[in-house]
């Protein structure tokens, strides 16, 4: 992209930024719909992408057996980061009111 059209773009985020405010005047019901709308995405994503990164542990692991201690230490790793999303999203989910 051009200089002329991210200029373009960041005026008009910029510009739209207001429009997104909050009022306070929400229903009761919309923020807890929206947690459990945020733990249904995060719990559904983070299965695919430790199902990914099981795949790719697994081909790794066969190509390059010799590798596999360091392999395994990264998938561990990677899955433990991955879970923590879902968990901080649980988290969320049980502290909205």
């Amino acid at each position: 992209m051009t200089k002329k059209s991210l200029l373009l773009l960041a005026v008009l985020f910029l510009l739209a930024t207001p429009i997104f405010a909050a009022d306070g005047s929400g229903s009761a019901i919309s923020q807890p719909v929206a947690a459990v709308l945020g733990m249904a995405f995060a719990s559904g994503l983070c299965g695919l992408a430790q199902g990914k990164a099981v795949a790719g542990a697994a081909e790794a692991m066969a190509r390059n057996p010799g590798a596999a201690a360091g392999i395994r230490f990264a998938l561990i790793l990677g899955l433990a980061l991955i879970e923590s999303l879902a968990l901080y999203t649980l988290v969320i989910t049980f502290t909205t009111k």
